[in-house]
């Protein structure tokens, strides 16, 4: 049916209301493309922890000495040359970014610029980004200037539809108002964005200064990185937080080029640390016994079993009786069993059962208190029925196998104190590197 002008005005305060009054803005937040934290799990470099090699930064306050080109440390500069006065006497403005080509600061005559810093300074501010963005959004949805805004959108949308059916209006200002959502939620993100940089940026510069000196300490000992195992790392990461890459570089704010450095510097440096102390690191054999006596391991958890299951599947409308009518029937399969080799037969002309030859299966993977039954159970024997997720379960042990040896949990022990002493000459290794080199702070 077609709008006439007089119609107009009622329209729109309907709609109004019920759109606010529904709540439908919020449905919007969702922030699909700008979220920045999420569930993803990125530890300290931004590689999770994948590397068998430490991959350490610097938790020294040796990084805000300048040095001359000598390697030798010096003071900080008279007033006259404030540009290149180091951090104590110079704090990093709290402005975000002064200009994307500003060199914020010199490593080796290697330059750090604005750019940079604002981008990896929106990494490693993401989640709490993300956290007051949605506490932003919130706010504005709230406030009555929004519903304002949302009418005379609609206002609009119906003036110059004059004449046009009622549901062609309603799908053109639905159209419009995820439009005006999304304004919203980029607004809401740049006010929490501009927030939080300041607050990360010192964290960030110093970042990128320590990812220059490996770099650099890399390329002197002819380390090299290639592509492919850069992106490896990055896929692997996306994918234990269960998303494509593309997904994962959305999740991070957009541009996966911060992170790709931050595995890079991490992959070299550990390949550095490895070349020059990898010779020199012993283990203690009193320090490996210690570890392995220490352990929390049971024998359980280092046992394989082999196992079948009969499940006998319940319908979706059960009353008590039913239940029992199924247990009977179970334990009617447990009556026939004799071996291991009988349990399909056994299980064969009852209503609903099904035979599974699980096979394999690690006592730690096993839910409890299954867990406990069949580790307690001996080989060949078939457990009491159980209710399970909607079937009655009947659960066989045909045999189990020693997963872990001694000799196992001794190399173990001994490569958790090896990457113990890794870390700490690594942490060394980078502070003489910070403390000889030329920082100068712009």
């Amino acid at each position: 049916m077609p709008f006439s002008q007089d119609s107009s005005l009622s329209l729109i305060f309907r709609l109004v209301r019920v759109f606010v009054a529904a709540g439908l803005l919020a449905v919007l937040w969702t922030l699909p493309v700008l979220a920045q934290g999420g569930t993803v799990a990125v530890t300290g470099d931004g590689t999770g922890g994948l590397f068998g090699a430490p991959a350490v930064g610097n938790s020294d306050k040796t990084g805000d000495k300048a040095a001359d080109k000598k390697g030798h440390k010096k003071s900080a500069p008279a007033a006259k040359n404030k540009d290149t006065e180091t951090a104590s006497r110079n704090p990093i403005s709290s402005d975000p970014i002064g200009g994307e080509n500003v060199i914020e600061v010199l490593v080796n005559d290697e330059p750090i610029t604005g750019f940079e810093v604002d981008r990896r300074a929106t990494l490693l501010s993401g989640a709490s980004v993300q956290s007051q963005a949605k506490a932003n959004f919130e706010a504005i949805v709230k406030n009555p200037k929004t519903t304002e805004r949302l009418k005379a959108i609609l206002n609009q949308v119906v003036q110059a539809n004059q004449g046009k059916p009622r549901d062609v209006i309603i799908d053109i200002f639905e159209k419009k108002k995820k439009e005006f959502g999304m304004t919203l939620q980029r607004e809401a993100f740049e006010s929490a964005r501009k927030a939080a940089l300041p607050a990360v940026k010192k964290q960030a510069i110093e970042e990128l200064i320590d990812e220059r000196l490996k770099l650099q300490e890399a390329k002197k000992q002819s380390v090299t990185i290639e592509d492919a195992e850069v992106n490896r790392v990055l896929t692997g990461i996306a994918e234990r937080n269960k998303m494509t890459l593309d997904q994962f570089t959305k999740q991070i704010g957009g541009s996966i080029d911060p992170m790709k450095n931050r595995i890079r510097a991490a992959l070299s440096w550990n390949e550095v640390v490895r070349r020059r102390f990898g010779p020199l690191i012993s283990v203690n054999t009193k320090d490996v016994d210690k570890l392995v006596a220490a352990a929390t391991d049971t024998p359980q958890d280092d046992v394989e079993l082999q196992i079948q299951r009969v499940r006998i599947m319940l319908p979706k409308k059960m009353e008590e009786h039913g239940i029992a009518l199924r247990i009977e029937e179970a334990e009617k399969v447990r009556s026939r069993f004799t071996d291991c080799k009988s349990t399909a037969a056994a299980a064969t002309g009852i209503p609903g059962a099904k035979f599974e030859a699980i096979g394999k299966r690690k006592s730690s993977t096993l839910p409890e208190p299954t867990r406990t039954l069949l580790l307690n159970a001996s080989d060949g024997e078939m457990l009491p029925p159980t209710v399970g997720d909607g079937a009655v379960e009947l659960y066989v042990v045909c045999g189990r196998d020693s997963v872990k040896t001694v000799e196992d949990k001794r190399t173990q022990a001994e490569g958790e104190l090896k990457q113990k002493e890794f870390e700490v000459m690594a942490k060394r290794y980078l502070k003489d590197l910070r403390e000889d080199a030329h920082i100068e702070y712009r």
